[in-house]
């Protein structure tokens, strides 16, 4: 593939919307671990206490009266090559660990925690670095390397509110060619790479795992008062044969999109920049409010037998989105794509 996603497009491999989870930690005795990969951006009620003292959203450990450091373990939800590490402190400012170091595991397996934790196999990430209270700091990460898990270490003790992991996909390729597949769908490698507009929500939700619990699940524009119409770009997980498609506006009821279009690209023969480049998956399609519509494509002819890397999805003229599925299979190309990608990420 030759687009190269921006740190900001990238998304987020640990968290918990994606399949993340914080496998273990030596201490969160005042808040739990499991906040670190929330997909929402941390908050703060100044009055909330209970009975372990000052009420945080985040992970925070206790005091520590000995030597020695703390640490959690997250496996990612979707593993992958890791660009950059995110640390959050968000409302610690007075308990925030001065310095932290990241690792990454491959883990082979279904490890348990006290297995992770004790694996010689951790890979430093991110070195010992320190961070500021109350605020963001991002780490780049210059490793090629495939990961299944990271280690958060602070030194010696404190909160971190989120720990964000982005990063690129690397499915298993023999996953990918078992069965037809979403060639959308982040957890097998597909990506929103940009959109007209994302006033209210990402575009990143629209091939998120799962079904949306409400519209800020889901992705939506702000009102149109011109003649345009809004939409966005995807990255397939690979090159592939599109066969059915989802079109999901539910919780949408009163501003999902009056209709829609789907295109396809392959840019293996044609520049996705070029208008002329795009093909039709599905017509311009009236919608329904708050239902998932399905939408077999043809399976013969000059589109069904088209390969595409890339898609299009056009709303007219805005509205929301919950979730959008592309059904196919991957083409020779692609799963030579995948095994290639798969192959450069290996451990050494």
């Amino acid at each position: 593939m030759t687009d190269a996603p921006a740190l900001d497009q990238l998304l987020d491999l640990a968290s918990r919307a994606l399949g993340g989870s914080v496998v273990a930690a030596n201490d969160d005795s005042f808040a739990e671990k499991e906040n670190l990969i929330k997909p929402q951006a941390p908050t703060h009620d100044p009055l909330a206490y209970d009975h372990r003292g000052k009420v945080y959203d985040g992970w925070e450990t206790r005091r520590r009266r000995s030597p020695g450091h703390d640490w959690a373990i997250v496996r990612l939800g979707a593993p992958g090559v890791i660009r950059q590490v995110v640390v959050d402190t968000a409302f610690f400012a007075g308990n925030y660990p001065p310095t932290v170091e990241i690792h990454g595991l491959a883990a082979a397996g279904s490890l348990v925690a006290d297995e992770l934790a004790a694996s010689p196999d951790w890979v430093p990430l991110v070195p010992r670095s320190p961070v500021a209270g109350d605020s963001t700091t991002g780490f780049e990460v210059e490793d090629p390397r495939r990961y299944t898990h990271v280690r958060l270490r602070i030194f010696p003790d404190g909160g971190v509110a989120r720990l964000r992991v982005r990063g690129e996909v690397v499915p298993d390729p023999a996953w990918l060619a078992a069965a037809p597949l979403d060639l959308l769908a982040q957890e097998n490698g597909g990506l929103a790479l940009e959109a007209s507009d994302a006033f209210y929500s990402s575009p990143h939700a629209l091939n998120a795992p799962g079904q949306a619990r409400h519209t800020g699940e889901g992705w939506e524009n702000r009102r149109r008062r011109d003649d345009g119409n809004d939409w966005v770009r995807f990255r397939l997980a690979a090159s592939g044969l599109p066969r059915a498609l989802v079109l999901d506006t539910t919780h949408f009821v009163h501003n999902a999109p009056g209709w829609a279009a789907v295109w396809g690209c392959d840019e293996a023969t044609a520049d996705p920049e070029d208008p002329a480049a795009w093909f039709p998956l599905l017509p311009r399609t009236r919608l329904l409010p708050d239902a998932a519509q399905r939408f077999l494509l043809p399976g013969a002819g000059p589109t069904g037998d088209r390969t595409a890397t890339h898609v299009r999805l056009d709303v007219f003229p805005d509205g929301g989105l919950t979730r959008l599925r592309l059904y196919g299979t991957l083409s020779e190309a692609g799963r030579a794509d995948v095994q290639r990608r798969w192959d450069a990420a290996q451990p050494d």
